[in-house]
């Protein structure tokens, strides 16, 4: 069951981020894909960059409803319930990466894929060590210190980069550790070599879009209904991108290394984004609209799952001399427009897991773990 009080904007926040999550992991083909809908190549930045440091927000700002019920559970069921949910979203994404446990080589025919070829990290992967480290810092010891942490891990994490390599994606430290650590098997191909961007070392940052998330959330619960307390969330988020901007002049903005300053950049924009949403849902009381994400952002997990999920199935589907999300896009979409087809088989498939979402949503499933 939900949770008895919800924010509706910070639903509605969680369920725009779900849906744009894949709209851009899902274009009908990546060749033909508008650039603000893919991720910068390397230093810089786009709006599909935003994507996933927003959910790790929305993530810290779901814990804040929860803490409060800590309170009255004792130290060793808080600890169960922290390890138990990070233990499950961790095998989830690694489970995720292993569907369907075996694979097609270029003749079709089913072969092998062993455990020891499958990539460890990940997205949910991430989502459960940044979720789990957050919620144990908080909860031992308060929000003022659990944000000088976050603090001094984002200077630790520019100090380690800078000393045992450089900010290449050759050269820097992130590469070196998994490579070391899991080797090159159990790592993403996606750049044309090994390398990945949801990194063990990169993962140190990204606690800090976590613990931001409950920041903001908790501050929400207590004043944001105010005019002085949605000007305070605007100008933090302001602020916020304006040292981020001070900060790529030496450590730049990028998402696949995560670097400090990608953390305070997609920190401030959320702030500044959740601001938005407050003051249309909760001031103009236009919410007419929000509805369509609410859904969403009631089971944001179970319909990442059901897209990835999804999305292999499609690709395992042989479709005369080629696969089946192929078959679709070249055979329905493609009469759009190579762009603009690639971006409505995206918006179609979005609207696909949404209707699942809206559907647990009208029958009162919510899915947690």
């Amino acid at each position: 069951m939900p949770p008895k009080q919800r924010f509706l904007a910070l639903d509605v926040f969680r369920g725009m981020t779900i849906c744009f999550m894949i709209i851009v992991n899902t274009s009908g083909n990546g060749a033909t894909t508008y650039a603000p809908l893919k991720h910068a190549h390397w230093d810089g930045f786009t709006p599909t960059d935003l994507v996933f440091p927003s959910f790790l927000f929305a993530v810290g700002n779901a814990l804040s409803f929860v803490m409060a019920k800590w309170n009255t559970k004792t130290t060793a069921e808080v600890m169960s319930k922290i390890v138990k949910r990070t233990a499950i979203i961790f095998l989830l994404g690694y489970l995720m990466y292993w569907f369907p446990f075996f694979r097609l080589n270029d003749q079709k025919e089913i072969v092998s894929f062993p455990i020891s070829d499958t990539r460890i990290f990940g997205v949910l992967q991430r989502i459960a060590l940044c979720y789990g480290i957050a919620a144990t810092l908080i909860y031992f010891t308060s929000l003022r210190k659990a944000i000088y942490i976050s603090i001094g891990l984002l200077l630790l994490y520019w100090l380690l980069m800078y000393s045992f390599g450089d900010y290449t994606l050759e050269g820097n430290a992130v590469l070196k550790l998994d490579m070391w650590l899991i080797g090159d098997k159990h790592m993403y191909h996606g750049e044309g070599m090994a390398f990945d961007p949801e990194g063990l070392l990169s993962t140190m940052p990204a606690i800090a879009n976590v613990v931001a998330g409950y920041a903001v959330g908790d501050f929400v619960q207590k004043k944001g209904n105010t005019y002085e307390g949605l000007t305070k969330l605007l100008l933090t988020g302001f602020g916020l991108l304006v040292l981020s901007y001070f900060w790529n002049l030496s450590f730049p903005i990028n998402k696949k290394i995560w670097t400090s300053s990608f953390v305070l950049h997609t920190v401030g924009l959320d702030c500044m984004i959740l601001s938005a949403v407050i003051y249309v849902v909760d001031f103009l009381h236009k919410t007419k609209w929000a509805p369509f994400f609410e859904s969403a952002g009631k089971n944001p997990l179970i319909i990442y799952l059901l897209s990835e999920l999804l999305v292999t199935v499609l690709y395992m589907i042989p479709a005369r001399d080629e696969n089946l999300f192929h078959w679709i896009y070249n055979n329905i979409f493609v009469y759009a427009g190579s762009y603009f087809g690639a971006f409505l088989f995206a918006v179609a498939y979005m609207l696909l897991c949404w209707s699942v979402g809206y559907w647990m949503d009208k029958k009162k499933i919510y899915i947690r773990v």
